[in-house]
């Protein structure tokens, strides 16, 4: 089984953003060679997610509002002691951290014949829930 692994480095501009990476992981594939196998694409950071979805602006919108409105608001408030516990360590990133948690860090995609083997709407993606810094991305293409 051969491999290639490639680097991704991200610095949004924002805290939260969501950037499609599909052409960058196709890129990454020819370079590989790999005509049968795997790609795996994972955030190298805790803040961060990978996921597979729908390109379309309304539906990034609709995840932010999700995360915002029912996973892990940003806006919690230590003086009425609702504050994240992890976010009394120094930090003030406690939402971020559970939102990676809940998108997850990572995905797997097949390859055949040279192609990452997505459906016809399917993109990758890399969620950025705690930006403005540099963060990793690691890309391993595996196979034949």
């Amino acid at each position: 089984m051969k491999s290639h692994t490639e680097y991704l480095t991200f610095n949004t501009q924002k805290r939260q953003e969501i950037i499609d990476i599909t052409d960058k992981v196709e890129a990454a594939l020819a370079k590989s060679g790999i005509q049968e196998g795997m790609v795996l694409v994972s955030a190298m950071h805790i803040t961060a997610s990978v996921f597979v979805n729908d390109h379309e602006s309304g539906l990034w919108q609709d995840i932010l509002d999700w995360l915002e409105g029912h996973i892990a608001p940003w806006d919690r408030h230590p003086s009425r002691g609702d504050d994240y516990l992890h976010n009394r360590t120094g930090e003030d990133n406690g939402a971020a951290h559970l939102r990676s948690l809940t998108i997850g860090h990572e995905v797997i995609v097949p390859v055949t014949k040279g192609r990452l083997d997505l459906g016809p709407w399917q993109r990758i993606f890399y969620g950025e829930w705690d930006g403005q810094r540099p963060k990793r991305l690691i890309i391993k293409v595996m196979g034949e």
